[in-house]
């Protein structure tokens, strides 16, 4: 029995170490494909060197044995080398010395990390939203490799966002689509089939009037309805094997705080089981290099709560004394280390009876806010160009009139 968990930790750590070791792996076999070998090998380069590819050696793949290989080198202390390698702890600590130098990935200027994106170019890319002001501040779109999170109240148009993402990456290459298949993760069974084609026939008109084609378009879109985060966690392998198998151009989960917010009573475990899932997200993001959309929900934050960063936060006296607007307090239900995870933030609000779409954190971009609507076509800007933001206003969210919160305990406010 496993009633403390720790077994079901060590085959989920064992999981994402695979998982590791098969994107370093593919990231060296792509390389050396393209031509792309570095004067100074690593580790991965000598076994490549060692065992070809595609070869068999006593039942097992070569590919198999070097990723056993490489991990127990990375694993395995200088005692269990010994009794391994039958050798003395001095040729141990000097191997593993020149492993480390070796592994351990030099100084890269600027320059030559530009001079690698531009030969990589082929292996990213951006998903267009077809929002032109959105579009250009991202440099294109929703970045491929990545994890963007779509953050703000019930009813203010995640959903929507994310089903026109859906329809505009299986659009075919000669509509500037990405002519592919989509995983739609679709938690709180929000998804509407009806919905799509609407915004597929307002938006692609001449398309979607070709007869077949909505049928066609819609086909290429899989919707999982997992009930529980371990109904979730089970289907993870089969979404990684999926991305590879059928040419699966855009993965979203619909939302991440459903899948979590009725197991936050029985405490911090389940957020350190949080914590896997934010890693095995990003390592399918990046193996695939594939755009990953995630929704998030929002909570009301506590008056003892401590802010996040203190250059975009009030002050505790200014909550505490100002106006009981319950809307000023609400933050990203989902918490820090989740943050950290994902690349580009959107947050979507209303105030004052407008909606408003903010880029809140981006590598490539400055704070920027636009204003926008939903239409028969989905979303749209109002306006093409953002207004730059400063201070607390970067990460508050507003929800004027909309009480419909969800807290962490799974309850609705």
């Amino acid at each position: 029995m496993d009633l403390q968990g720790h077994v079901r930790l060590m085959k989920q750590n064992a999981k994402v170490m695979d998982c590791f070791m098969s994107r370093w792996l593919e990231e060296h076999v792509q390389n050396r494909k393209n031509g792309q070998v570095k004067q100074e090998q690593d580790l991965m380069d000598v076994l490549l060197s060692i065992f070809p590819e595609d070869g068999m050696e006593h039942g097992h793949t070569n590919r198999s044995i070097i990723k056993g290989t490489a991990l127990d080198v990375l694993s395995l202390t200088e005692f269990e080398l010994m009794e391994v390698l039958d050798v003395g702890l001095a040729e141990v600590t000097s191997a593993v010395a020149q492993v480390s130098e070796i592994a351990c990935p030099p100084y890269q200027t600027v320059l030559f990390l530009l001079e690698q994106r531009i030969k990589n170019e082929f292996y990213s890319g951006h998903l267009p939203t077809r929002l032109k002001g959105l579009d250009e501040v991202l440099c294109g779109g929703i970045p491929f490799g990545v994890l963007t999170e779509l953050v703000g109240p019930a009813g203010i148009g995640k959903t929507q966002f994310c089903m026109k993402l859906s329809l505009l990456a299986s659009l075919p290459a000669k509509f500037g689509g990405l002519d592919g298949r989509v995983i739609y993760v679709d938690v709180e069974s929000k998804f509407s089939s009806r919905r799509l084609i609407e915004i597929g026939v307002n938006s692609f008109p001449e398309l979607f009037h070709m007869e077949g084609m909505a049928q066609e378009m819609a086909g290429r879109i899989l919707v999982l309805k997992p009930a529980s985060l371990a109904e979730f966690t089970e289907s993870l392998q089969q979404i990684k094997v999926s991305l590879l198998q059928h040419e699966v151009k855009l993965l979203v989960i619909d939302s991440m705080t459903a899948l979590v917010s009725g197991e936050f009573e029985q405490g911090p475990p389940k957020q350190h089981l949080l914590g896997w899932h934010i890693s095995f997200i990003k390592s399918l993001a990046e193996f695939s290099q594939i755009p990953v959309v995630v929704t998030n929900q929002v909570r009301s934050q506590s008056r003892n709560e401590v802010s996040q960063y203190c250059f975009q936060a009030q002050s505790r006296d200014d909550i505490l004394e100002g106006p009981a607007t319950f809307d000023s307090h609400l933050v990203p239900a989902l918490g820090i280390h989740w943050a950290h995870a994902v690349t580009i933030r959107l947050v979507l609000e209303a105030k004052s009876g407008e909606r408003f779409m903010k880029v809140a954190k981006s590598p490539i971009s400055p704070p920027l806010v636009f204003p926008f609507n939903i239409t028969s076509s989905g979303i749209s800007l109002l306006t093409d160009a953002g207004v730059e933001m400063t201070g607390p206003q970067i990460n508050t969210i507003r929800n004027q009139g909309n009480n419909d919160i969800i807290n962490l305990h799974g309850e609705r406010s």
